[in-house]
């Protein structure tokens, strides 16, 4: 519904950096449009200054000058012609988005045991039988215990820490259940964090 008079933002012209807000626009609007280019650069000093005051946190930045100009220049549409105190051709990179992060080549099996088990599961698969191998397949199996409870909706299934780690070293280590002794690992009960918080 429209109600003639009034005046949307929706109606308006789309601003650059928003974060400045509307009547810095058009302060910039105002000062292209001026003839003389002395007057121009007053205005647009003006403008930084007010531009300041905006956003004050960009004072914590070293270049934080640099970046008010470019600002200037972007929201000016590079238009405002001035004698610009730093060079704002490269004002643009602002707008450029960063690459994507690339993800790993493999990716993890069994994500609620995490990136580490995995890496432990791969090394296991290359130990030779020995102390040193039964030492990491004692820390590995715990961990994953702990994991599976954290993460596995308190699950402390010693069969399924076995089938899995089985399954990560593509058979190497098979847990010998009757033999093996997990450390005690208590489950945190669902409702543990909301203890702490007040009642309505």
């Amino acid at each position: 519904m429209e109600i003639k008079g009034l005046d949307y933002n929706t109606q308006r012209e789309k601003m650059i950096l928003p974060e400045y807000g509307r009547e810095i626009q058009k302060m910039v609007d105002y000062a292209v449009s001026l003839p003389n280019k002395e007057e121009r650069q007053r205005c647009a000093n003006s403008i930084i200054r007010m531009m300041e005051t905006k956003i004050p946190q960009i004072r914590d930045y070293a270049d934080y000058e640099q970046t008010l100009w470019d600002h200037l220049y972007l929201i000016s549409h590079k238009q405002l012609d001035i004698d610009w105190p730093f060079d704002v051709t490269a004002a643009e990179k602002i707008h450029t988005k960063p690459s994507p992060i690339p993800l790993p080549k493999n990716s993890i099996r069994l994500r609620h045991y995490g990136k580490l088990v995995e890496e432990l599961a791969e090394k296991l698969k290359t130990m030779e039988e020995g102390p040193e191998r039964d030492r990491l397949v004692k820390y590995t199996a715990n961990q994953m215990k702990r994991d599976l409870v954290t993460w596995g909706h308190g699950s402390m299934d010693d069969e399924k820490v076995a089938d899995d780690l089985a399954y990560m070293t593509d058979g190497a280590i098979l847990l010998d259940l009757n033999r093996f002794s997990f450390e005690k690992v208590t489950a945190v009960p669902e409702n543990e964090g909301k203890r702490g918080k007040k009642r309505k």
